[in-house]
């Protein structure tokens, strides 16, 4: 593998996935992430933004110690108190890097209010300051698509002098398209000097639809490190996708001869536990990862995949870790079978973990006819989601609807204490929120309540994913349950677990929203 086709791969689902409103990660949480993509191959980790809050600094230095492969980085302003703390948090990592940025186009050097000179010895400056501590800093001009393009060479060449190894341009706003993209990384190759020396990088959003085609114009063009998320998780419309470019990649060799090193047998298993801990669902018709990504429901393309799987088909599901046969599994399935599939699907469990599952597998075999790979894999979500650590437990729901009126009976454990009330609402959700809302009073707003079955049938489980918003913070929460309004209680109340760990992170009555809009 030489230079010229290595393209590094830069996951940010950590720290700009993570700022979707609501993708809040626990710590348990993101240390998972993190070990799952340092054992998928990825270059370098973005952990976080250690100035942002406590529990994100923690978080970056905790996934600094533990990890064994990736370079980690930390993100911070070109301001010295950031960047001094970013390297307190990625110093213990094998491999440290610190990543600053500031916006330079004429939107965003108006924020600060510096003008063109100032902002040149500003990045001189906090660039410098970087490179004092860690020999791997990467810099990065923030809505550098709308940068003027005499300006942009003039503080990449800044940038460059004062240590900066690899720059990264973003497309802060998703507003380029693939052949202004390509075009931006050659300029600045052919007009900076320096620019052989080091890596450019290359961050792209999905306001347009075109990030994953702008990276991939990107790579064409020279550079040579891919920033982005599993599941295109982050920001407004997203980000760049991990699986869409490494699987592009692989599929068209032909033209784009570049290799990440990438284990992509590992995609399925991350997207899928990503989505859970985000609370952000996959669509149903997204690339590589979708539930639809290989189905086939017109007769003809039925036929022709029955004939030769490649007349529709250009990658294989095994190739992002999907088992191949879709196997029932039924309530005589024995704890070795349950092993074996959740094997198959990517999931290496304990014996504690693995009885747990098994118990919640024997209890849905009873009430649905056929269990699929799809069933299994929410009832691994669940249990990951609903532990008996929370705050907040449900143990009892019994719920009595019609066109009298609707009731619900609610029993939980709160702190080890058990609490009972009834309640009414309109509608059996509202009846048993309305409960919970009685056992812990709360001022969180609903944003949003989405029901997704897993499966097809009557007896299929039910996902239901619950979004609330109290003071700025916004949380989400998981569940699933052949019973939709069990899920909806389940899922309702794990948002408040995460509202609860939220309220210890920033302190009750703290300013939640933090800093983001110095985030590319």
């Amino acid at each position: 593998m030489t230079d010229k086709n290595r393209v590094y791969i830069f996951d940010t689902t950590l720290r700009d996935g993570e700022q979707s409103p609501g993708a809040t990660m626990s710590h348990a949480e993101k240390l998972e992430i993190a070990a799952m993509l340092d054992e998928m191959g990825v270059d370098i980790i973005e952990a976080g933004f250690p100035i942002a809050s406590e529990g994100d600094f923690a978080a970056v230095s905790e996934i600094a110690r533990l990890s064994r492969n990736a370079v980690i980085c930390g993100l911070a302003r070109a301001q010295l108190p950031d960047i001094d703390r970013c390297w307190e948090a990625v110093r213990h990592a094998r491999r440290p890097r610190i990543h600053t940025f500031i916006g330079t186009s004429p939107l965003h050097r108006a924020i600060p209010n510096l003008d063109m000179d100032q902002m040149a010895e500003r990045i001189e400056q906090t660039v410098t300051h970087a490179r004092n501590l860690c020999d791997n800093v990467q810099w990065s001009p923030m809505d550098a698509t709308r940068t003027e393009h005499d300006y942009l060479c003039r503080v990449v060449e800044i940038a460059i002098r004062a240590g900066a190894r690899t720059i990264n341009i973003p497309d802060t706003v998703g507003y380029t398209a693939p052949r202004e993209s390509a075009d931006l990384i050659r300029m600045l190759l052919e007009r900076v000097p320096g620019a052989d020396d080091i890596i450019f990088a290359t961050h792209c959003h999905n306001d347009l639809g075109m990030a994953t085609a702008n990276s991939l114009a990107a790579v064409e063009a020279g550079a040579r490190q891919i920033e982005c998320t599993i599941n295109g998780l982050g920001e407004r419309a997203g980000n760049t996708a991990l699986e869409e470019v490494v699987m592009a990649m692989r599929v068209r060799h032909d033209i784009m001869p570049y290799d990440t090193g990438i284990d992509t047998t590992k995609i399925m298993n991350l997207s899928r536990r990503v989505a859970q801990v985000s609370g952000f669902a996959v669509q149903f018709n997204k690339a590589i990862v979708g539930k639809n990504a290989f189905l086939h429901e017109s007769g003809i393309h039925q036929d022709g995949v029955l004939k030769n799987v490649e007349t529709f088909e250009i990658m294989r599901p095994a190739d992002i870790g999907l088992n191949e046969t879709n196997i029932a599994m039924g309530k005589h399935s024995g704890r070795a079978a349950l092993r074996a599939k959740l094997a198959d699907l990517g999931y290496e469990v304990g014996d504690n973990q693995l009885k747990d599952i098994f118990v919640r597998f024997k209890a849905l075999a009873d009430r649905k006819k056929e269990v699929y790979d799809e069933d299994i894999v929410a009832l691994v979500q669940d249990a990951a989601a609903n532990t008996g650590d929370d705050h907040l437990q449900v143990k009892h729901l019994r719920v009595v609807c019609g066109s009298d009126g609707q009731t619900a009976d609610l029993t939980m454990i709160v702190d080890g204490e058990e609490k009972t009330v009834h309640a009414t609402g309109d509608g059996p959700v509202d009846a048993c929120f309305n409960a919970v809302k009685q056992i812990f009073p709360h001022e969180a707003r609903l944003k949003l309540y989405q029901v997704h079955a897993v499966t097809e049938g009557t007896d299929a489980q039910a996902t239901v994913s619950v979004r609330m918003e109290e003071d700025g913070r916004i949380v989400n929460g998981q569940a699933a349950d052949t019973d939709t309004i069990l899920a909806s209680v389940k899922a309702y109340v794990g948002a408040l677990n995460h509202l609860i760990m939220r309220r210890a992170q920033t302190g009750r009555d703290s300013d939640a929203k933090q800093i983001s809009m110095y985030s590319h």
